[in-house]
């Protein structure tokens, strides 16, 4: 309290954190706190059987069981996957408004089973770790355009540019970047997949000759560190955004954890046939979230009308 934290409750204790620098415009400042928790009353051990129990409020969540130990029951759905030790990871993402009352339960099986081989990694990738984030802004319907960005973050080293594929049938304008913990904007330039010269990395194969590709530039990533990317660009997609008589529909697959679509101004949200928290803007725009935990596009289809 006597710091500059009127609320603050004396009984409980703080960590504070000073930033090494002030938060840039349009970016922000990304942290890791690690620190180890004592708490009897949701971590305890009855028998073989070790049982967690607590309520968790933010929005991606893993444990690690401790070696030796098989999950027996887990209350939220979860993902489980195999750390490179071998122990367990129950990992999840939390779409709702309350904080989840955890309870899982596992069971000590003895020591430590094999390290597993990494040959089913393709299909067994953490979602709530995924961190791409995309938000589209849509223009008014008759233009088929909409203004997007993506929040994306590298940490393979050495690797110093971003690929973005446009999608057959669209096309993309006015593409910009900038690094989000910095501010620094960064060079982009838009060439075709013939043209794109190869980096020696994955993604490069996989770029077909003819692709419309925006090639992000930034600092290559050192060992250990990362670097947070927001990618910015307008599209004009007239099979995926249009107009039907009256009614706006907007129709797009999304392969992302976590999206969002901005209706243009004066617009009512009549239809959402996936499952979205819907929020009002600032400026009054209707904005629909969607999150999907699961390792699979989901095929949106929003429609709205015009405000009387």
């Amino acid at each position: 309290k006597a710091s500059g934290l009127p609320e603050a409750d004396p009984a409980t204790s703080y960590i504070r954190v000073h930033l090494p620098r002030p938060v840039p415009a349009e970016g922000g400042v990304r942290l890791l706190i690690e620190k180890t928790y004592q708490d009897r009353a949701s971590y305890r051990l009855e028998g073989k059987d070790l049982f967690f129990s607590r309520t968790l409020g933010i929005r991606r969540n893993a444990l690690v069981l401790p070696a030796g130990y098989d999950l027996v029951s887990c209350n939220y759905p979860s993902q489980v996957l195999p750390e490179p030790d071998g122990r367990l990871r129950v990992s999840f993402l939390h779409p709702g408004p309350e904080a989840v009352p955890l309870v899982l339960r596992a069971r000590s099986s003895g020591p430590a089973g094999s390290v597993p081989t990494g040959e089913e990694s393709p299909r067994l990738t953490e979602r709530a770790h995924q961190d791409r984030e995309i938000v589209y802004f849509l223009l008014a319907p008759e233009t088929h355009a909409f203004d997007l960005y993506h929040d994306y973050t590298e940490s393979r080293p050495g690797v110093g540019r971003y690929l973005n594929v446009v999608r057959t049938g669209s096309s993309a304008s006015a593409p910009r970047a900038s690094i989000l913990d910095t501010g620094e904007p960064l060079r982009v330039e838009k060439v075709r997949g013939d043209a794109l010269p190869k980096s020696g990395h994955g993604e490069d194969e996989e770029v077909a000759p003819d692709a419309e590709v925006v090639v992000i530039h930034f600092p290559p990533v050192p060992a250990g560190g990362s670097a947070r990317l927001r990618i910015a660009e307008n599209y004009t997609d007239p099979k995926s955004y249009r107009l039907e008589g009256e009614e706006l529909v907007f129709d797009r697959t999304f392969g992302r954890p976590r999206n969002a679509v901005v209706l243009p101004a004066g617009w009512s949200l009549t239809a959402s046939s996936i499952p979205a928290t819907v929020s009002e803007t600032a400026d009054g725009r209707i904005r629909l979230d969607f999150l999907n935990p699961r390792n699979d596009e989901i095929a949106v289809l929003v429609k709205a009308r015009r405000r009387p």
